[in-house]
């Protein structure tokens, strides 16, 4: 995969084939510590401790369809690559924390990618689930909600073609201000 974004579209979809209703996405950069970080946080089946051990190798995988089991390693690689690594917390019946950290300033660091499509087809693909996406830059936070934002449409959903669409508007407009455009 050539973005991040794209690893983090393929982690949240394991969460979801894990059961998760709710998934935490959390994005940080830290140019003092120098270090990229992406945490994705799932209330999904969870693995017990030897399945979350083999889950970054390529041959393995719970997945019957096919043999093979990409989307860890990928990242994990990805991450090495960069100066970082990655860890997998995970309790069975509570849920998955994938944490992969990267070192900001390496020559093999991928580009982070466009973070507002990733968020928004996630939303239209997946309506019944909750995701909170914070992306904390430098000193500066922004985070949304779609728990929040489904109690204000009340009876539009929110994978209304009009909504995605304003949803994604408003992540682009609201990650440019975040990285200092206007």
């Amino acid at each position: 995969m050539k973005e991040l974004s794209l690893h983090v579209l393929d982690i949240v979809e394991n969460s979801l084939r894990a059961g998760a209703t709710e998934v935490e996405i959390k994005i940080v950069e830290d140019s003092k510590k120098d270090v990229l970080s992406i945490e994705i946080k799932d209330n999904g089946r969870g693995m017990d401790e030897e399945t979350a051990k083999k889950a970054i190798d390529p041959f393995f995988t719970t997945r019957t369809e096919r043999k093979v089991g990409l989307g860890l390693p990928l990242l994990a690689q990805a991450a090495k690559a960069a100066g970082g690594g990655i860890a997998i917390q995970s309790t069975p019946s509570k849920g998955t924390t994938v944490r992969a950290w990267f070192k900001k300033s390496h020559i093999d660091l991928q580009p982070l990618g466009d973070m507002a499509k990733t968020i928004s087809a996630l939303v239209a693909l997946h309506p019944e689930v909750d995701f909170i996406y914070t992306h904390v830059k430098e000193d500066r936070v922004f985070c949304f909600s779609t728990k929040e934002l489904k109690e204000r449409l009340q009876e539009v959903p929110i994978n209304n073609p009009l909504v995605i669409d304003w949803i994604l508007r408003f992540l682009k407009e609201s990650l440019n201000k975040l990285s200092g455009g206007a």
